[in-house]
């Protein structure tokens, strides 16, 4: 199924429930698409919808220097899971909420730098430990529906190497190897099952 009508199909899903605000999760390793797809789910529903991606929730480099975890930064330990969670509640009971935003360009999460309005009825949440079956992170819940993309480690690889090709090869290679592979694997293995599976 095209991408484009894999977006309405599950539009259509979340068109036909109830309440007064919904919570979509959509998870998925390093360069799955997850965020192209949660991307075009808000477009495709329009203005009642907005994305609230994790990776705002990273842990700062420097609190990830001090305990040792700058290398993983991406990995479930490198995350502010309870800034996360509180967040996510305060989203559910459909209050306004202020969340941070991740620049990618600067390696930083912007403080209150996005607000999640009560009047958005649908909010998708993307990343890659939504659905992990670990302590706390299988607390995130309940969600009103969830959705996994699954990538062959093949093709990720190859995405990883054009997302990282601007970097010294070493470097790139560290990144794929070390970080963002060994997560992609862990998202494989340790998440719980969602309501729709996406493959490539």
């Amino acid at each position: 199924m095209p991408p484009d009508a894999r977006i309405a199909a599950i539009a259509d899903r979340i068109a036909e429930r109830p309440g007064a605000r919904l919570l979509i999760a959509v998870v998925g390793p390093p360069a799955s698409g997850k965020s192209t797809i949660a991307e075009g789910l808000v477009d495709h529903l329009g203005p009642d919808a907005v994305l609230m991606p994790m990776d705002g929730f990273h842990m700062d480099d420097r609190v990830l220097e001090a305990r040792g975890l700058r290398p993983r930064k991406g990995a479930p330990e490198t995350f502010d899971h309870a800034g996360l969670s509180r967040a996510l509640d305060a989203v559910r009971r459909g209050e306004e909420v202020f969340v941070p935003v991740f620049d990618r360009s600067r390696e930083i999460a912007i403080a209150g730098a996005q607000v999640i309005a009560p009047e958005a009825r649908v909010v998708v949440v993307e990343g890659n430990w939504l659905l992990l079956d670990r302590p706390g992170w299988r607390d995130l819940g309940p969600w009103d529906l969830t959705i996994r993309l699954e990538t062959p480690e093949a093709e990720l690889r190859r995405r990883l190497e054009d997302r990282w090709r601007n970097l010294p090869e070493a470097e790139a290679r560290a990144k794929i190897d070390g970080n963002d592979l060994p997560n992609a694997q862990v998202v494989a293995a340790e998440s719980r099952p969602a309501d729709v599976v996406l493959t490539d």
